[in-house]
């Protein structure tokens, strides 16, 4: 099934999410939280399963957040990295997250509920990025982390834009995503199973400046973190490594895990691996993790 539209490629996005809502595997978000860069102490503070596994970098690091800031994460889910920025903001600080799929609201509000007073600080708002229902000028810093990949090409610049509004003068933004490192073969981007699992809606640096550019920011810095995006496929549900091949991916684990050999026909173009062979493909050789950093002047 290709990605003909984007009213498709959100309802697919939006369906696997929902999916993902309902992982409870500790271990395994363990695992792949700390191989981007998440400290123990981190995730010793955040509330049981907040962490689905989902991430593709720590937006965190790079954010320098302070007391009495405010923090809207994009792409929220059930919430991990929001309740991390509720800590450093603090009390007299905000930490907001923005998130589309109903299943991960409810996630996220049923944590925060457990959480009582040490969480009043934190809010979830249902909404899409490319039309953020925030009024302009809310943000001192904007996070997300391995969202904006999903977004249609076609959207992608109104994202930018959006958050480029919601920022105070001087706001920044912190976004840890997954782009590609060369242009993907054709069959490989128009296959929705490819979609939902952040691979063929990866963009270019060269595209990303741009669209950072346009929307109005500068000092903006995008950087390779190096990490392997294999980690995804390699690890399983206790945290473990896998010891054996997998011909196929669980579409309800994480982000990059995402597809699933019944949802596409195996692709015949040898330059791009098919659904059923991404579980033996190194994804490190198409796309990487990268942090980006900009500023609202």
């Amino acid at each position: 099934m290709a990605c003909s539209n984007t009213s498709q490629i959100y309802a697919k996005v939006s369906k696997h999410y929902s999916a993902a809502s309902k992982t409870t595997s500790v271990k395994y978000g363990e695992t792949v939280a700390k191989s981007f860069g998440y400290t123990e102490e981190e995730l010793a503070n955040i509330p049981e399963g907040a962490n689905l596994g989902l991430s593709c970098g720590n937006p965190l690091a790079i954010t320098s957040l302070r007391e009495g800031e405010t923090v809207v994460d994009l792409g929220s889910g059930a919430g991990f990295d929001v309740f991390l920025a509720s800590t450093k903001v603090g009390p007299t600080g905000k930490a907001i997250g923005i998130d589309m799929n109903d299943d991960m609201l409810s996630r996220a509000n049923k944590i925060k509920e457990s959480k009582g007073q040490s969480a009043e600080n934190v809010s979830f708002v249902k909404g899409v990025i490319t039309e953020i229902p925030l009024e302009a000028g809310t943000a001192d810093c904007i996070i997300s982390n391995c969202v904006i990949n999903l977004v249609p090409e076609a959207d992608k610049p109104l994202v930018f834009k959006e958050m480029h509004r919601l920022l105070k003068p001087g706001g920044r933004i912190a976004v840890s995503d997954i782009l590609a490192k060369q242009p993907l073969p054709e069959k490989l981007r128009n296959d929705i199973a490819m979609y939902v699992g952040c691979i063929a809606g990866a963009s270019q640096v060269s595209e990303y400046e741009k669209y950072l550019g346009d929307a109005g920011f500068t000092n903006v810095i995008i950087a390779d973190t190096k990490s392997d995006l294999n980690v995804y496929l390699d690890t399983n549900d206790d945290g473990t490594k896998k010891t054996t091949d997998n011909s196929c991916c669980d579409p309800t684990t994480s982000c990059c895990a995402g597809t699933s050999c019944s949802d596409t026909p195996a692709a015949k173009d040898s330059a791009a691996p098919s659904t059923e062979d991404l579980a033996k493909t190194d994804l490190n050789d198409y796309v990487g993790s990268y942090k980006i950093y900009a500023v609202k002047n």
